[in-house]
């Protein structure tokens, strides 16, 4: 049985992407840049907003990239709740955890202001142990340091640890930090891609990570 599951935000716990690529396409469009489609921004995402702008308009300056950045800011941290969503079962899920003292936390790319504003508006009553964004002082995944500062706020064996994301980048990242995985389908990346990340399980609905967080390995009582 686990005790603590470190939950991916943008694609794993909330739908988000329109969102996100209305405040890309919001940057893009004062810079005078060429706009995307939203579902283009599925693979553009996941690496923090720094490389989704550089994704997004490969041909821009370093200054430029400031800029675009500046503006996705602008927009995203007054919009960042106007089509965002939790999946089907995730606010059902996060509770039932908590009433069985399973221990729940955030580590996402999102930038620490706006990770911390769109979890407080969406999930008000769950008690997370952290909620950690991409800040200047730590690495964005794949980069396990924000896994290792969860388990610093919440000290737990690594074996009762679990990351649980919709991508290959959350997959590195729980291998980096020597945990189990769970990668999601419901996400913005294919399932292919969390099989060749080797994900050691993937999930279609959030009841299966309840099953694989509460089942007694061999080795419990």
């Amino acid at each position: 049985m686990k005790s603590l599951l470190i939950f991916d935000l943008d694609g794993t716990l909330l739908n988000t992407i329109s969102d996100l690529g209305n405040a890309c396409n919001y940057a893009l469009d004062k810079k005078g840049y060429q706009k995307h489609p939203i579902p283009a921004y599925n693979f553009m995402v996941g690496n923090g907003v720094r490389k989704l702008m550089e994704r997004a308009q490969p041909d821009a300056s370093p200054e430029e990239i400031e800029e675009l950045l500046g503006y996705f800011r602008e927009y995203y941290n007054e919009h960042c709740t106007d089509t965002t969503e939790p999946y089907p079962g995730i606010p059902e899920l996060l509770d039932e955890l908590t009433k069985r003292g399973i221990k729940v936390a955030v580590a996402t790319n999102k930038y620490q202001t706006a990770a911390e504003k769109i979890i407080k508006f969406y999930f008000p009553e769950v008690p997370f142990v952290a909620i950690f964004g991409q800040v200047s002082s730590r690495l964005p995944k794949p980069d396990p340091s924000i896994i290792f500062a969860v388990l610093n706020d919440s000290p737990t064996l690594k074996k009762d640890v679990m990351m649980i994301g919709d991508s290959a980048v959350d997959i590195e990242t729980a291998r980096r930090a020597c945990i189990d995985s769970i990668g999601v389908t419901w996400g913005f990346r294919p399932v292919s891609e969390l099989r060749k990340a080797y994900a050691d399980h993937i999930v279609s609905c959030p009841n299966e990570i309840l099953k694989l967080a509460t089942q007694k390995h061999r080795y419990e009582d």
